[in-house]
């Protein structure tokens, strides 16, 4: 299958680049997926379709302020730096721009949120084929522990922050609201419609509400470079699934009930497992790399509550897939649907409107 067959025009005008006020005030867009009919909602709406028995699991990681101002110490050219993955303390691979300066031996500066100089300084180790750089940093116990005053919160390109009120604004909004081991470098955005009194009214219903933790890289959001989706090789992602969770999966399978997933980074997680598992849900801690595409079954996942992506990007393709599972067609119908939400002004994106697939 081509990786164009995945495009789609969206009016610049319908990228939210600001959360709402509320965080349950954003819409919903309900797709029916056994005869396509579409239903206008209100987030608000969603514990509408949730009926006692059934379970909502959500993605608890938290997005680390994973972006850093940093200055070269010879020639104080600035970079920006992105952390990606961690491969012990103070030794990362980042994301630096501009990469042709970062030579391996160059010595970095990181600067406050003031952009004041620190104590804290980083060498460049390695490269590597993607054009990342290997890190090792200098005048702290721990990197981690230096992000609540020197790092940002790494909001996707098209979002652009200038002053600091706004970036603390983001710094809450662009975290889910039951956030808790910290490790992501990107947002899971389809928690972010949840709110404490929302989730209290689903569990009023009857139904369980638990987590999984898949901290999200930087991958997940990227375009499908390839011609076709097969060239592509998908980004590995650390992952938890607890004991807890899946004897509430288990439970609810035996009695009927139907598995709403919260986000694409939830599903990943939840067919994970099962495909590693020969189909059984079981407590697991790993990495994944899992690629999710039309066609493909899906094992533990009954419901998806996820936002609009952007196109040629593994999660629409995932989307696609979920819409009509086993078949080709799926991307057809999700794409109509996104040309009715573009109609109709929906919000698309991280800070956008939500989409609800049953």
């Amino acid at each position: 299958m081509l990786t164009s067959a995945f495009d789609y025009n969206l009016p610049p005008e319908l990228i939210a680049l600001e959360p709402l006020p509320r965080r349950d005030s954003s819409r919903l867009l309900v797709l029916h997926r056994q005869d396509g009919r579409l239903e206008h909602r209100q987030f608000r709406d969603l514990p509408v379709y949730l009926a006692p028995g059934d379970v909502l699991v959500l993605n608890d990681s938290r997005v680390i302020p994973a972006r850093l101002r940093a200055a070269n110490a010879k020639s104080g050219g600035r970079f920006e730096v992105l952390l990606l993955h961690e491969n012990q303390f103070n030794d990362w691979w980042v994301m630096l721009r501009p990469g042709k300066r970062a030579r391996i031996g160059t010595t970095i500066i990181l600067h406050d949120l003031r952009g004041t100089a620190t104590p804290v300084r980083a060498t460049v180790l390695e490269t590597n084929p993607e054009g990342h750089r290997r890190l090792r940093f200098e005048g702290t116990s721990n990197i981690l522990a230096e992000l609540a005053a020197m790092g940002e919160i790494p909001l996707p390109p098209y979002i652009v922050r200038s002053d600091l009120s706004r970036m603390e604004q983001d710094r809450q909004r662009y975290q889910t609201v039951y956030a808790n081991p910290a490790g992501s470098v990107a947002a899971p955005t389809a928690g972010l419609h949840f709110t404490e009194r929302l989730l209290d009214e689903i569990r009023g219903r009857g139904v369980r509400v638990c987590f999984v933790t898949l901290h999200v890289g930087l991958g997940t959001f990227a375009p499908v470079k390839s011609a076709t989706i097969a060239g592509h090789v998908m980004h590995q992602e650390s992952y938890e699934l607890g004991a807890e969770t899946v004897e509430v999966l288990l439970r609810a399978k035996a009695s009927g009930g139907r598995v709403f997933a919260v986000g694409t980074t939830t599903v990943r997680v939840l067919e994970s497992v099962a495909a590693q598992n020969q189909g059984r849900i079981v407590p697991c801690v790993g990495t994944t790399g899992i690629f999710i595409y039309p066609p493909c079954d899906f094992r533990v996942v009954d419901s998806l509550v996820t936002n609009f992506h952007l196109p040629r990007s593994t999660l629409l393709m995932l989307v696609s897939a979920f819409a009509r599972p086993g078949q080709t067609h799926g991307r057809d119908l999700v794409l109509s649907t996104y040309a009715a939400a573009i109609r109709e002004r929906y919000r698309f994106y991280s800070y956008g409107d939500a989409m609800l697939l049953v």
